[in-house]
């Protein structure tokens, strides 16, 4: 049996050269629930988008949900040994955008995770991971506040694409006694036949669609910067390649709109977009001690890792934590959070996330004016103290929400606003 089932209703997003949606009043979304707590969130989710839409617009648009099955949902329909069915990709890709809950890789399956499986079959090459305080959630810092930087994580390499042999196999001991060889008169030790090992690839065509991405969302959306985010001060040919392809993206493709940062001196750079690098190290340390100083951060794929988790957590954690992957004509948003599976139907866990990547993507379609509409939902029920029981146990005089209830709460603000 078919795991998509087509609406009578709505319309499909097209797409310019550019990657740019084009939406009309009635987009066909498709949706995965997800698994865990997925159907809580998703539940408490929905009904906040719509009704945020409906008070944008007064019913001028409209959001035909279309639900599409990945994770146990689709084994349960379709076996054990297909929880990511072809028409679920192909759904995806038709309608352009789409959003997901949290999926758990299933034991004894080909995937090594159904997540990076939907951005590997997809071309989602760019991981997007918006951070910003939302006030009255706890932090563990004290000025969260600062903290507005967009993250840009490399999707389809580096290490998560890399290859590895186990320490003391054939394969292993063939390719180290092939680099020592080749390491022989260059000055280094040679490497122990009794290492595991492992290639990262990183590749200049990747490194650069990527780059273009953030530094073209950086100047439609306001920021002054771009950082690139690398180790290339030991890794000079990977992590070095991405900083120099970056910069040369910068040159070659927005010619008269960015500067490097160690040009400023020299240059009117009053309407420019600052492109600068850090070490990777010391983004981390920058990113406490002076977040106002950065923008939008692009990052190869195990940095951005990092980075998006431990900025995440200035704000309070994955809970409140908005994020999509997108290619360049179609876009999934989703909670970035774990599936939690010892939660599952106990409507207890905080959609936030979820919440605020379907703000991300009434963003991403135009639909600005209903992404504001959610954002001020959820913040004014915050302020109100009305919240889920993780942000509850870290506040003084909250009154503790399910998860179904939080999401009531913001449809009632909705209706206020």
């Amino acid at each position: 049996m078919n795991s998509v089932q087509m609406k009578e209703s709505g319309n499909i997003i097209q797409w310019t050269p550019d990657g740019s949606p084009i939406v009309p009043d009635d987009p066909i979304i498709p949706y995965i629930e997800g698994d865990g707590t997925g159907p809580d969130i998703w539940a408490a989710t929905r009904p906040v988008l719509d009704a945020a839409v409906e008070s944008a617009y007064g019913g001028k648009r409209r959001i035909h949900w279309l639900e599409v099955l990945a994770g146990e949902k689709a084994q349960r329909r379709h076996g054990e040994e297909n929880p990511l069915p072809d028409e679920t990709l192909e759904a995806l890709s038709r309608f352009g955008i789409g959003i997901k809950g949290p999926l758990t890789t299933p034991v004894g399956t080909g995937f090594r995770s159904l997540n990076v499986a939907i951005r590997q079959r997809l071309d989602l090459y760019a991981c997007v991971r918006p951070v910003r305080y939302i006030p009255g959630v706890p932090s563990p810092v004290r000025h969260p506040e600062r903290v507005n930087v967009v993250i840009f994580r490399e999707n389809t390499e580096d290490l998560y694409a890399g290859i590895e042999w186990e320490a003391g196999s054939l394969k292993a001991r063939e390719v180290l006694a092939f680099l020592n060889a080749t390491l022989t008169g260059s000055g280094s030790a040679p490497l122990s036949l009794d290492c595991a090992v492992g290639i990262k690839p990183m590749s200049e065509a990747n490194t650069r669609r990527l780059v273009r991405k953030a530094i073209r969302y950086a100047i439609e959306n306001g920021y002054a910067s771009v950082t690139l985010v690398h180790k290339g001060n030991i890794m000079k040919y990977t992590e070095g390649g991405f900083r120099d392809w970056g910069y040369k993206t910068a040159q070659d493709d927005f010619p008269g709109l960015t500067v490097r940062e160690d040009e400023i001196p020299q240059r009117d750079t009053k309407k420019l977009m600052v492109i600068k690098d850090r070490i990777a190290d010391a983004m981390f340390q920058q990113l406490l001690l002076r977040p106002e100083e950065f923008g939008v951060l692009a990052t190869p794929n195990l940095n951005g890792d990092y980075l998006s988790d431990a900025a995440a957590a200035q704000v309070g954690g994955l809970g409140m934590a908005p994020g999509w992957n997108m290619g360049e004509k179609c876009a999934v948003f989703e909670a970035t959070h774990g599936s939690a599976p010892r939660y599952a139907g106990q409507d207890k866990v905080n959609p936030g996330s979820l919440i605020l990547s379907g703000a991300e993507m009434l963003r991403f379609m135009g639909w600005r004016e209903a992404a504001e509409i959610v954002v001020a939902a959820l913040t004014q029920t915050i302020a109100r103290k009305k919240v889920t029981y993780d942000l509850a146990r870290q506040m003084q005089g909250a009154i503790e929400l399910r998860c179904s209830q939080f999401g009531e709460a913001l449809v009632e603000q909705i209706l206020n606003i």
